[in-house]
């Protein structure tokens, strides 16, 4: 789907935002007047008042230079933020996304306004179908564009550069997330990897041999019930200065989760398929950066495992060794994010000098009891990554929220057997699992952890934006952060 911006522009279907309570709007005048009337009659008479998301279509006449006109209502004026906005788009796009028409031209009040709804839209065309065989046409998106008009074509166009790029990321990420286990794996995972060498990005992968020489034996652990190597994807955009410190973001990668010898319930377990959240937002941020040549150096670094059942799984009692020096009892298989993790974490600044370093993982069931599925939980001692975060995922609508660190959850986290163990048992899951990961991170590194198991998927009532499965939570939000703070 095509998205441009234009002074005017002709198209099948025409529409215009009204105020809550509004007159229609000076752009539509001239149409109005053509078509007879029929846009004011279809306000005034029918129950149309330009509450949000409230629209009317009106049929016009043959010979008109549209087929159709739709009146959507955009709200009040001083309600309509970037979300209401986006939404916007995106109702719009889906409203008539298989209508039999080609083309969609919606009137903008302000270019930055054009450049909210172009997301919405880019966000709400997103589909994943390739694993239909039987859609009929009607099932099938016939509009081919969408015109935003605007006074200021340069300014709409310039606004739209960064979150165009967020939403290519966010597709990529929803993309991955989307994907059937059988054919994302970590070896297939990492291919995906290496197709952003055609962006810029410097992609290395690194197999079972060598994270073996490099001691990553708690994430080796995790994948050794599988048939499928583990593999540890780097990628590297270095946009910024040469020699510059980077920024590091992780990814956790469990391609699919069974829980190992642990075993999961059966019911639900499909949604493991996801497990893999975090490296796929990490995957989609590199995605976004190189979309638009970010000035800044940003490494991603996203851990690829498949946690399986099997005689040679690690079990509850194995003692894992990590590449910090440090052991891990394992007393619950099915924790094995953290064991992942860990091991990522410490290669990170064992072989960089990270700026700040951030890490995301669908990590704890608990993180959905807390929060639900409207913000990410978020961990970090530093009151600045923590309110630079908190700031960027507010901007973009990727909300986190943030949750305490601190010693006294360490004693849950003792172990007879070992230096720690893997599980802290029901209470404050999510903070132990934090304070496991918490660590492996050296003395002085700015870092923060972010739990994206409530909202790496949808559940529930979605958003127009939100027609997929998968969110594709975290570029938007990691791209905005390092913009706002790291970027030249």
């Amino acid at each position: 789907m095509k998205i441009t911006f234009a002074e005017s522009a002709k198209a099948d279907i025409i529409a215009f935002l009204v105020d809550e309570d509004g007159d229609l709007p000076k752009a539509a005048a001239g149409l109005d007047e053509s078509a007879g009337g029929l846009l004011s009659e279809a306000m005034q008479g029918s129950r149309f008042n330009g509450k949000k998301d409230q629209q009317a279509f009106i049929v016009l006449p043959k010979g008109s230079e549209a087929r159709r006109v739709v009146l959507i209502g955009a709200g009040k004026a001083d309600k309509r933020d970037a979300r209401v906005l986006e939404g916007l788009g995106a109702n719009l796009f889906k409203s008539h996304a298989t209508s039999g028409f080609k083309s969609l031209a919606i009137h903008a009040t302000s270019a930055d306004d054009a450049a909210r709804m172009a997301l919405g839209a880019k966000l709400a065309s997103y589909r994943f179908d390739t694993y239909f065989t039987k859609l009929k046409d009607d099932q099938k998106p016939s509009l081919e564009s969408v015109t935003f008009i605007v006074a200021d074509v340069p300014g709409a166009e310039a606004a739209f550069v960064p979150l165009n790029a967020g939403g290519e990321g966010t597709k990529l990420a929803r993309d991955l997330v989307n994907m059937p286990p059988n054919d994302l794996y970590p070896a297939s995972f990492a291919e995906k990897l290496r197709e952003l060498s055609q962006y810029g990005v410097q992609v290395e992968v690194l197999g079972e041999e060598q994270l073996a020489k490099l001691g990553m034996n708690s994430m080796l652990g995790v994948g050794q019930g599988s048939v499928k190597e583990s593999q540890l994807g780097i990628m590297k955009w270095m946009g910024g200065a040469e020699g510059e410190d980077p920024v590091i973001l992780i990814g956790k990668g469990v391609c699919f989760d069974t829980g190992g010898i642990s075993l999961k319930p059966g019911p639900g377990m499909e949604d493991m398929r996801g497990d893999m959240g975090g490296a796929a937002a990490v995957t989609g941020t590199i995605r976004a950066l190189a979309e638009r040549k970010a000035k800044v150096n940003v490494i991603g670094l996203v851990g690829l495992v498949e946690n399986m059942p099997d005689g040679d799984a690690i079990r509850p009692g194995d003692i894992l060794k990590s590449a910090s020096g440090q052991t891990i009892e394992v007393q619950n298989t099915d924790a094995e994010g953290r064991l992942v993790l860990c091991d990522v974490l410490w290669y990170a600044q064992e072989h960089f000098k990270p700026k700040a370093m951030v890490d995301l993982a669908t990590l704890t069931g608990a993180i959905v009891i807390s929060l639900g599925h409207h913000h990410a939980g978020l961990f970090t001692e530093s009151d600045d990554l923590a309110n630079e975060l908190s700031k960027a995922g507010q901007t973009e609508g990727e909300r986190v929220w943030r949750l305490p660190l601190g010693p006294e959850y360490d004693s849950l986290l003792k172990s007879k057997f070992a230096d720690m163990r893997n599980i802290g048992g029901r209470a404050a899951g999510s903070i132990t699992a934090a304070q496991f990961l918490k660590r492996f991170v050296k003395e002085g590194v700015k870092w923060a952890h972010l739990d994206i198991a409530g909202v790496a998927w949808v559940e529930g009532e979605k958003a127009a934006f939100d027609v997929s499965w998968a969110s594709g939570f975290g570029p938007r939000l990691l791209d905005r952060w390092i913009a706002d703070n790291y970027e030249n």
